[in-house]
């Protein structure tokens, strides 16, 4: 029996997106496209498919799991693996630090120790972190490196409360007005401009350095990865990502 590539999203929770971008690295092929170009399935790559889902659960890039499932090796295959063992204990090092975090401030609040401002905040930053890692983490490192990322992340824990909140203020701010500028009919080049600067501004409190090529870098990411665009396309209304993308093409 062959599934459509909409029952096959269906079946998997896997976006129709997804399903064709994983054709198109070769990591999924369908059993079938007709003459329409209509991708069919069969029960092979619902397998396959399976798999594939399995090593996402554990953050493996997608790279690995097409080696992993095309070769024969095992010692390609440990190899993979062991790489990502170390990942998962390092994740388990963040998340046992986090559940420090949140331990104090439960503590604090029973009057049992005392917390600076900064500590108070600390199991925010540190569980925003987390967020960011799981969803964003691999292909942020593949596109700056893993030294500007941890600069970044270094810069965001070790940020003062007010500029903290300053950060929050500044993305509500670029948010609405993004929503704003997504519901307008007649677009105006300013409002684009606005949105450009704001977004940039809420950037530098984490980058150590701006360049406006990093920027329309991370610009082409809001569109590239379906996880950016849902962020902004949730928030704002649909098409929103892409109006960031393109205003900050354009104008950073």
């Amino acid at each position: 029996m062959l599934y459509s590539i909409k029952q096959m999203a269906q079946m998997s929770g896997v976006s129709t997106r997804t399903l064709r971008y994983y054709d198109e690295i070769n990591l999924l092929k369908p059993a079938n496209v007709n003459e329409a170009g209509y991708r069919f399935y069969s029960t092979r790559e619902i397998d396959r498919l399976q798999q594939i889902l399995f090593y996402r659960e554990l953050n493996f890039k997608l790279s690995d799991i097409q080696k992993i499932l095309s070769s024969s090796e095992d010692s390609s295959i440990q190899s993979i693996l062991h790489t990502h063992y170390e990942a998962l204990v390092e994740k388990r090092h963040h998340i046992d630090s986090l559940i420090k975090a949140v331990e104090d401030t439960i503590a604090y609040h029973k009057g049992e120790i005392e917390m600076s401002n900064e500590e108070k905040f600390a199991a925010f930053k540190k569980k925003r972190i987390e967020e960011n890692e799981n969803k964003f983490g691999e292909e942020i490192r593949e596109k700056y490196g893993e030294e500007a990322v941890e600069e970044a992340n270094k810069s965001w824990l070790g940020m003062s409360e007010e500029k903290y909140k300053e950060m929050q203020e500044i993305e509500s701010e670029l948010i609405e007005r993004l929503k704003q500028f997504n519901q307008q009919k007649n677009q105006q080049k300013e409002d684009a401009k606005q949105i450009v600067m704001l977004h940039k501004k809420w950037l530098q409190y984490t980058w150590s350095t701006y360049s406006s090529e990093a920027h329309k870098g991370l610009a082409d990411m809001y569109i590239a990865d379906e996880r950016f665009t849902q962020y902004y396309d949730e928030k704002a209304g649909v098409g929103a990502a892409r109006l960031l993308r393109d205003s900050i093409l354009a104008y950073a």
